[in-house]
């Protein structure tokens, strides 16, 4: 089973809760991941490894994204082509922390994000993208002190792996990798990825499609 990577498509983005609110009014049986991690983490990046390129838009500006962008996607069946699933639904959600915004639109990233995790079903697991050079910082755990409260499949993915070049740098990732699976015990999957070499990346499609088709049972 593979992520169709020529069939994902942006849907809209969302600045307001208003906006919010009536997708998920029309659509409560929202299938699908949602991406969310601290600013310049290579979330669009990893994105785009997985869904296809230039799926969702890269700066090198941190926190420059201040909306929630949604895109369909399609999981094909390489040994039988013409088994046809549903199409679900990708969430690129702003990053959080270090965003060069005003408060006013801080203030709204709080809100709209609020909204969205108290109101998403179950059935749209959410994958946080931390950076496996500087994993668990001090938002990061504010992020998950709010997440764990809420009854949503969290998978954890430690990005930038290739950035580790030295031995000793690889060993205290593995050590920090051990004490969050420990600490994040509402987490139910921990990945080790880079986007730019695609180590693990097959691995963190594969639990993607693995919830998704779970969610058609």
């Amino acid at each position: 089973m593979k992520i169709d990577k020529g069939l994902t498509h942006f849907q809209m983005g969302i600045k307001q809760i208003e906006q919010l609110d009536s997708v998920l009014q029309k659509n409560p049986d929202l299938k699908g991941v949602a991406f969310v991690g601290r600013s310049n983490v290579g979330k669009s990046s990893l994105i785009n490894s997985l869904f296809g390129k230039k799926t969702a838009r890269t700066s090198k500006t941190p926190g420059r994204t201040r909306e929630i962008n949604i895109f369909s996607f399609e999981i094909k069946d390489p040994k039988n082509l013409n088994k046809e699933y549903p199409p679900f639904l990708l969430f690129d959600l702003p990053g959080y922390g270090f965003a060069e915004v005003s408060k006013a639109m801080a203030k709204n990233w709080d809100m709209l994000m609020g909204e969205f995790f108290a109101n998403i079903p179950d059935t749209v697991a959410i994958i946080n993208i931390q950076d496996a050079r500087r994993p668990d910082q001090k938002v990061d755990q504010e992020f998950h002190q709010f997440l764990k409260d809420q009854p949503l499949r969290t998978i954890l993915a430690l990005n930038k792996t290739d950035k580790l070049k030295t031995q000793k740098e690889r060993s205290v990732l593995q050590k920090q990798a051990k004490l969050l699976k420990s600490n994040y015990d509402w987490v139910e999957e921990f990945y080790l990825v880079s986007a730019e070499t695609k180590d693990g990346v097959d691995k963190l499609e594969n639990s993607i499609i693995s919830h998704c088709l779970s969610c058609l049972e």
